[in-house]
């Protein structure tokens, strides 16, 4: 369990980091388009204030004014007409930079929300109860005795917790870092 949290949690860490490098090459290579790329470069960089304002989430009772910003990138990209065949060839690397981009981002969407099945995490509650009870149950009542369970406890719950808290990156205590889009958005406006 701590090993599916932990990977879950990197490769979404990996994930971003290499979202947000991709975001960069993709304003290099509008800036290298020219002026005609202006309005995709400024849709771009809308999309970064939204998605570092709302990370995203698999949750799809909200608004996704992130997903919508990024979609507004690609209608400008579609309203962009070549002028010559080093226009035309830019454009299309852009469109397919634009195409990873989209793919990378649901990427992280979907595997945002936890990987630890239910049954599984109510399986080990009801082990360690039952773990603890049958200790408890033999051991003598005294103070020393009644500590030592609930240090232990508390700190078996903790480590629970902190394990459920990593499975779900962005909820929680522990959580992935935006520093990788705030990098990018930065770069972008630069």
């Amino acid at each position: 369990m701590i090993n599916s949290a932990k990977n879950t949690y990197e490769s979404i860490d990996t994930s971003v980091h290499a979202f947000s490098t991709n975001i960069i090459l993709l304003d290099r290579s509008l800036r290298t388009y020219g002026l005609t790329g202006r309005e995709a470069r400024d849709r771009l960089q809308d999309y970064l204030v939204h998605a570092v304002e709302n990370p995203a989430r698999a949750d799809m009772t909200k608004p996704d004014d992130a997903g919508r910003a990024l979609d507004a990138v690609g209608n400008a990209l579609l309203s962009i007409q070549p002028s010559g065949d080093f226009q035309q060839n830019l454009l299309i690397d852009i469109r397919q930079q634009y195409h990873r981009l989209v793919e990378q981002r649901w990427g992280i969407v979907e595997n945002a929300e936890g990987a630890i099945p239910m049954p599984l995490i109510a399986l080990l509650a009801a082990w360690l109860t039952f773990i603890f009870g049958s200790f408890g149950y033999r051991a003598p009542q005294n103070a020393i005795v009644v500590l030592s369970f609930v240090v232990a406890a508390s700190l078996i719950a903790t480590a629970f917790y902190l394990v459920l808290d990593m499975d779900i990156p962005f909820h929680g205590t522990i959580q992935i870092s935006d520093a990788p889009l705030r990098r990018a958005l930065a770069e972008v406006k630069s």
